[in-house]
């Protein structure tokens, strides 16, 4: 597990309170909504809020990318990633 992902995870916990789950336990494909963890709609808000506070990524609620980057962990590496190398 790379040290980014590592970190989204332990965002992801720590913004959601997910006191229940360790980072080992997300796998980096599987989808964060519906399946997957589980998440929903103020959940991604929440992320959203976390992204924004730990790397500076403003995101659109209703955008499809949005949608897309916050498919997985694996999603939301690459926006990171993305957003380091566009700044």
């Amino acid at each position: 597990m790379t040290d980014l992902k590592l970190d989204i995870k332990n965002m992801i916990i720590d913004a959601l309170e997910l006191e229940d789950i360790n980072p080992d336990e997300i796998i980096d494909s599987d989808p964060l909504f519906v399946d997957g963890l589980g998440l929903d709609s103020i959940d991604a808000l929440e992320i959203g809020l976390a992204l924004q506070k730990k790397y500076g990524i403003k995101l659109k609620a209703d955008s499809k990318e949005t949608h897309e980057h916050f498919a997985s962990v694996n999603a939301l590496a690459a926006l990171v990633e993305s957003y380091k190398k566009e700044n």
